[in-house]
């Protein structure tokens, strides 16, 4: 049986002396696992393809239980991820992010674009890294299922109310909020627009916008905290992109 697909690397395992098994996201299966046979050799024809956060065409058979790669071509590869660390940490987030929310034998179309154009914008330094993280952090837990409630302070009804709610996902003002049932961010008026404009945004216009420093340092922090605190967990690869950030000023 032969499986012909496009996807995305998200993460890679060594296997035996030479092998490779690769997660790929994939628009029509979800996740895949891919088996990369003989890819750890210096001679080995699809070692390029089959590298962390590269885009590619794959051709694979049923073997032993796994489908085994034949024949893979590069259609991108982020060259500009991987001459910065600090972005290529950020990528892996990404790739790490979007492996929790996707499903084996799940359609993942919306996944995939969001991922691959966070990532383009990242590797072509279109955007400020800081508002792309932030923009793919909320867009991701809006395809995750925990699409917040932007509409109005749930308390008091109030338009544009200055506080978010990341433990129970919705906007309230900070004088309303019940500081028993969870944390409550401050947002301004320009950073409550851009959350807003996230949720309904299609992936090809998300980081078509732009804030203030205040404001983007405010929708940063709701849109990592929100993610975490929906997902209930850690994630290795966010701990090591804070690591390196906190040594670097952030990039415009």
């Amino acid at each position: 049986m032969y499986l012909q697909t496009k996807g995305l690397v998200l993460r890679e395992t060594e296997y035996k002396d030479s092998d490779k098994l690769l997660t790929v996201l994939t628009a029509e299966h979800g996740t895949l696992t891919l088996k990369a046979r003989g890819v750890r050799k210096t001679a080995s024809k699809i070692k390029g393809p089959c590298q962390l956060l590269c885009y590619s065409s794959f051709t694979a058979s049923s073997y032993q239980g796994y489908y085994s790669i034949t024949e893979a071509e590069v259609i991108e590869m982020f060259p500009g991820l991987r001459q910065d660390l600090e972005l290529l940490s950020l990528g892996s987030w990404f790739a790490q992010a979007a492996e929790t929310v996707a499903d084996a034998d799940a359609p993942s179309p919306e996944l995939l674009r969001l991922t691959l154009n966070a990532l383009y914008a990242l590797a072509t330094n279109a955007r400020p890294r800081r508002l792309v993280k932030a923009a793919f952090e909320c867009k991701l837990a809006c395809l995750a299922g925990f699409l917040p409630e932007l509409g109005g302070c749930v308390v008091c009804g109030k338009e544009n109310p200055d506080g978010f709610d990341v433990t129970r996902g919705c906007v309230c003002c900070l004088n309303c909020r019940d500081e028993s049932r969870g944390l409550c961010l401050p947002i301004d008026y320009n950073a409550l627009q851009a959350l807003r404009y996230i949720a309904a945004a299609d992936p090809a216009r998300l980081f078509s916008f732009s804030l203030p420093e205040a404001s983007l340092d405010q929708l940063a922090q709701a849109a990592e905290t929100y993610l975490i605190m929906q997902f209930q967990r850690s994630f290795s690869a966010l701990d090591f992109y804070k690591g390196l950030y906190q040594f670097n000023e952030p990039a415009s």
